[in-house]
């Protein structure tokens, strides 16, 4: 059986009737990220691109710049019932120590603070600022990656239960696409996939989610370099702010050929600013 799916027992119900039938769903594991043998967080995560997580977990979180930053990145032992490997501790060795604490971050220390607090914090941290110029796409071309997305969620299609991320091109290529339990763990999936390409910072590609638009997924946008974020759904009112202060388009509710553009509008053609 795959560790990204699991069967289980359900009572299906319908108008005509009901049955008990296994049913397929995605699967939900803790991975515990370690630094050097200490324990730096756990996030909880559909198994699958573990180094490609930690990578984008610790380029969002502006513990490393580069992949050339971390030496290893490795599975420590750890066993189940049955004797089996686990895979969910990854140990990573930095080529420099870092004086980072234990869930030290951005996404739960900015929690009960006010906006403009964790925007500063944003602006302060961030190693590759969005230029103001350089990326264009066609308002048509951003439409369509959502639908490029969907029909690459295999995942997805099995369970329905799975976010995902993928980063285009500007001529709307898709680079790379990651699924996950959690929306912030699918980005941080080709986030590292970009950061271990060298694609980073990645002032030339576009990042699309399958749902809303937070302020976390905006800023793992922003310490990117990435300099637009198109969600199928709602962005929030601080994602907004970010997106605003930090020059990234950000666009929501892309939708067939609508969509809002709440930010950065100057980089898409084929619309009247």
């Amino acid at each position: 059986m795959s560790r990204v799916t699991a069967r289980r027992p359900t009572l299906r119900v319908t108008a005509t009737g009901q049955i008990t039938r296994p049913d397929t769903l995605a699967v939900e594991e803790p991975l515990e990220i370690r630094l050097g043998g200490a324990s730096l967080t756990v996030t909880m995560r559909t198994p699958g691109s573990d180094i490609d997580l930690v990578h984008g977990f610790l380029l969002s979180e502006n513990i490393i710049a580069t992949a050339e930053d971390i030496v290893s990145a490795r599975y420590c032992s750890g066993t189940d019932e049955n004797g089996q490997n686990t895979y969910n501790v990854l140990d990573v060795q930095l080529r420099a120590p870092t004086t980072i604490q234990p869930r030290a971050f951005l996404t739960t220390s900015a929690c009960g603070l006010c906006g403009k607090t964790a925007l500063d914090d944003v602006r302060a941290r961030t190693r590759y600022p969005i230029p103001a110029d350089g990326l264009t796409v066609g308002a048509g071309t951003l439409a369509a990656m959502p639908g490029t997305l969907r029909a690459r969620q295999a995942v997805f299609d099995a369970t329905g239960g799975l976010h995902a991320a993928g980063l285009f091109d500007a001529g709307g290529a898709l680079l790379a696409i990651r699924e996950d339990i959690g929306r912030h763990n699918a980005v941080d999936k080709v986030l590292g996939w970009a950061l271990r390409e060298n694609r980073i910072p990645a002032h030339d590609l576009i990042l699309i989610v399958s749902g809303r638009a937070s302020f976390e997924l905006v800023q793992k946008a922003v310490q990117a370099g990435i300099p637009m974020l198109g969600a199928v759904s709602a962005p929030s009112s601080l994602a907004v702010d970010l997106a605003a202060e930090s020059g990234l388009t950000l666009a929501g509710f892309l939708r067939g050929e609508t969509m809002n553009i709440y930010t950065g509008a100057h980089r898409l053609t084929g619309i009247q600013h």
